[in-house]
């Protein structure tokens, strides 16, 4: 503790520790480990296993590039929206038209033969503009009827890709392009540096180079100015104005990157996909990303990774362990109404008695680390003592405290004296 005298009062100063910052990426040893054990994990995964995993987990991988859009728009800005099948749709019906082989007779869906560099960012930049579009209208809006504008557009669009079907294909769909780099397709067997990959491993790595970039992006806008004008908005829009944050640019920028985000996603699941109806993208896979992230966590990269995992993984891995008994009769139960129970009483219960999902429990169990020195604690003791305080640190240089409350002299005290003991 440190005493300064100045006409008319006192100042107490100490030193402590500066206001922790957002954690690093990868700013300490443990960190570092954890990304060691994981791409180990990831390289074992990718030699030995076989290609009903892949499949697996290629789905898995790009329903987190949805769940992250929407956890963009919903957990970091807090808008609800039920339409995120809209603009995946959109995204996969971009890149048909861009990269679908060209039309071999009249009724034939069509399709420019582009190559994969120009139609997946494509697919995303056709999603976001039409997001900016419909989002000066449906952004008026807030909460409840925000989320029935957006479940008007999974109606709109189911009704609109049955009936384009010069694109879309019609009710029975069509066959959606294959990435191609150079003079190999990623629906075969090809050798890089003298290694065979099979289709599978070589959508392994464009999903998951794809899905690291998003969550990237996403992690560092968050720790932005930016993404606390977003947190702002989520948790007080009134607050966040006086602040002097311009509501409508932060509700209409979370918008346009989930649109751009959900056509990329899109456009890979059709292009893994080959062959996709306009009956999938109905209300039931946009319910479906909103458990994702109640069940992963709200507002947080991992959780959405993970929240897509227990909702787009699970009845997949439970068919291909037959997990269920056979059912007999038209009164069995299958693995994707077994799913929806499971996540419906994820939903239940992580709202319940963890709101922060699957990630915040992690972090609720992990050890916690050794608290800082808290201003009274240490103005008591170094008040007493007339001395200076410890220094405190925390991941960081110190900064210098000053309390600009006025310090009354009691009985037997010296006005402008430092301690607060009798003199």
């Amino acid at each position: 503790m440190i005493a300064t005298r100045e006409p008319g009062r006192s100042r107490l100063r100490q030193e402590l520790p500066r206001e922790a910052e957002p954690p690093r990426l990868l700013g300490s040893l443990a960190r570092w480990l954890w990304l060691g054990v994981g791409v180990l994990a990831l390289l074992l995964f990718f030699s030995l296993a076989s290609d009903d995993w892949f499949t697996i987990v290629n789905y898995c991988l790009i329903a987190a590039i949805a769940t992250l859009a929407l956890n963009l728009l919903s957990g970091y800005t807090g808008q609800i929206s039920l339409g995120l099948a809209f603009f995946m749709g959109l995204g996969g019906y971009t890149a048909a038209l861009l990269g679908g082989n060209p039309p071999a007779g009249p009724l034939d869906p069509w399709g420019l033969g582009l190559p994969v560099f120009i139609w997946l960012p494509a697919a995303g930049l056709v999603a976001a503009l039409v997001g900016a579009l419909i989002g000066p209208s449906a952004l008026r809006l807030r909460g409840f009827y925000l989320g029935i504008v957006t479940l008007a557009l999974v109606f709109i669009g189911n009704y609109l890709f049955r009936n384009l079907s010069f694109i879309t294909g019609g009710p029975q769909g069509r066959n959606f392009p294959v990435p191609a780099f150079g003079g190999f397709s990623l629906d075969q067997q090809n050798s890089i540096l003298g290694v065979a990959l099979t289709s599978g491993q070589q959508y392994f790595l464009l999903i998951l180079v794809v899905l690291l970039l998003s969550a990237l992006f996403v992690y560092n806008l968050s720790r932005s100015r930016v993404g606390r004008a977003m947190r702002a908005v989520r948790d007080h829009e009134v607050g966040a104005a006086i602040m002097g944050v311009n509501l409508f640019e932060v509700k209409m920028g979370a918008f346009v990157l989930s649109s751009f985000l959900a056509g990329v996603a899109g456009a890979l699941y059709v292009s893994y996909a080959r062959y996709v109806i306009p009956d999938y993208w109905s209300l039931s896979l946009s319910i479906q990303f909103v458990a994702a992230i109640i069940i992963g966590g709200i507002a947080d990269v991992w959780g959405s990774i993970l929240g897509a995992a227990f909702v787009f993984a699970l009845p997949q891995v439970i068919d291909y362990f037959s997990l269920l008994p056979p059912s007999t009769g038209g009164g069995g139960l299958s693995s994707g109404d077994l799913n929806a129970l499971l996540y419906g009483l994820l939903i239940i219960v992580f709202l319940l008695f963890e709101p922060g999902g699957v990630i915040g429990l992690v972090r609720r169990l992990r050890p916690a680390g050794p608290r800082p020195q808290t201003l009274g604690t240490s103005a008591g003791a170094g008040a007493g003592a007339g001395a200076g305080a410890e220094t405190a640190k925390e991941g960081g240089e110190s900064i210098e405290v000053v309390d600009l409350q006025q310090h009354v002299p009691g009985p037997g005290e010296e006005r402008g004296s430092g301690g607060t003991g009798a003199s």
